[in-house]
């Protein structure tokens, strides 16, 4: 998977649209290895962003938990621990 590509599910507050079509974006950039399409595919690139937008909010907006809602300060703390662990230097805080 991306890296770039966030969980996005059962978090306080809840992803919002503007995520979830970041998240999209990272999606069909890395499935079509275009990071900026060329004019001849800018249609076909924006149409699969929508499509898999949309296919993710209505997946988030389906799923069910039990579990409480995740921090987002507590996992960009997380993550940025696993970060410092992994290149071995602080991250900024």
């Amino acid at each position: 998977m991306c890296r770039n590509i966030k969980t996005l599910f059962n978090f306080d507050p809840a992803a919002t649209d503007d995520e979830i079509r970041a998240a999209a974006l990272q999606f069909v950039r890395k499935l079509s290895g275009f990071n900026t399409p060329s004019r001849a595919n800018q249609a076909a690139f924006d149409a699969a962003v929508e499509e898999v937008f949309q296919a993710g909010h209505r997946l988030l907006h389906a799923l069910e938990t039990q579990a409480p809602p995740r921090d987002r300060e507590v996992e960009a703390a997380k993550a940025r621990a696993r970060n410092a662990e992994r290149f071995g230097h602080k991250s900024p805080a």
